[in-house]
């Protein structure tokens, strides 16, 4: 299997296990996504932090968005922006969203929106990862396009990238595509992974 295909069978699999999962089994995963976060000093702290509206089974956010508002912070939610990149407006419980072109809900006619370079923190979902930070995406590069600018940047650095998958979506390795940028962690429901581009695996916090 060339390495094009062996990606797309990768995706649908780990789909297909993550839509398969009971509700309270993603109910506990959100639980543990939590108290995993809360290891990360930057998720209590920075001002502006982006995630995701959780569809086809993905790791639920719903606990980890309303502490953020009582801290002060600001939860953004990405929307499809011109040029194929993203751009991210704030959301609260309640506000109104639409779907997008991939029936993905975004908000409607943000007031404000801000461009990936402005964030401090970003949960980025995905299909699988690896502890090196490799992840694997649904293939559509939105991700990629739209924080390349971190490939000419010494990482760690704003905005901190932090992928978000269930224990199982972890592989041995991803091979990396020149176009790929790197996690800087991995929160699951078990672990906080630091992940490291040299090779060596990252050290992870129980």
């Amino acid at each position: 299997m060339d390495a094009l295909a062996h990606r797309q069978a990768l995706r649908q699999q780990m789909a297909e296990r993550r839509r398969a999962l009971p509700p309270p089994a993603r109910m506990a995963a959100a639980q543990g996504l939590r108290r995993t976060l809360e290891q990360l000093p930057e998720y209590l702290t920075d001002l502006r932090v982006a995630g995701y509206w959780a569809g086809g089974g993905e790791l639920p956010l719903n606990l980890v968005i309303p502490p953020l508002a009582a801290r002060g912070q600001r939860f953004l939610l990405p929307i499809l922006a011109k040029g194929k990149e993203l751009h991210f407006a704030p959301w609260n419980s309640g506000d109104a969203v639409a779907p997008n072109r991939y029936g993905i809900p975004e908000p409607v006619t943000p007031r404000e929106w801000f461009a990936p370079f402005q964030l401090d923190l970003v949960l980025v979902p995905l299909l699988a990862f690896d502890r090196r930070g490799h992840r694997l995406g649904h293939g559509g590069g939105w991700y990629d396009r739209s924080f390349a600018f971190l490939k000419e940047q010494a990482r760690p650095t704003e905005p901190l990238l932090v992928g978000v998958a269930y224990a199982f979506q972890e592989v041995e390795r991803l091979d990396a595509q020149a176009w790929d940028v790197p996690l800087d962690y991995v929160a699951t429901e078990r672990e906080l992974i630091a992940c490291t581009t040299t090779g060596q695996d990252g050290a992870a916090h129980a």
